[in-house]
């Protein structure tokens, strides 16, 4: 029976962290340029949405399965540091924004790989 528990992603305390940190990434994306709406900001809103959305996806599956899912989601915290700094270079984060949103992406890593390391 072992990779057979399936997880309530709602009760996962990776989830919701990454569920705050898309939110957190809308809020900031308000006061971007209408230029970017389709370059860096809806490369943001992506990979922000990505990281709860693969916790969801991949809770119904197995563990081994659920591990994938959740590499996919750590890819996308990674991606929205580096994002994330660009926006910041081009003056669209400020520096307390982006000091808060990078540390509850790096919180989310530390507990995401946590997690999966305890995944069958």
């Amino acid at each position: 029976m072992a990779g057979k528990i399936r997880h309530n992603y709602k009760n996962l305390k990776i989830w919701q962290l990454a569920l705050e940190i898309a939110n957190d990434v809308s809020d900031i994306l308000i006061d971007f340029p209408k230029h970017e709406r389709y370059g860096l900001s809806s490369q943001l809103s992506n990979c922000s949405i990505s990281m709860p959305s693969n916790i969801a996806e991949g809770s119904s599956r197995t563990d081994k399965s659920f591990s994938h899912f959740i590499d996919i989601s750590l890819g996308s915290s990674f991606e929205l540091g580096t994002q994330l700094l660009v926006a910041k270079h081009r003056n669209y984060v400020s520096e307390d924004d982006l000091y808060k949103l990078e540390k509850k992406i790096e919180k989310f890593q530390r507990m995401t790989m946590s997690f999966q390391n305890g995944l069958s």
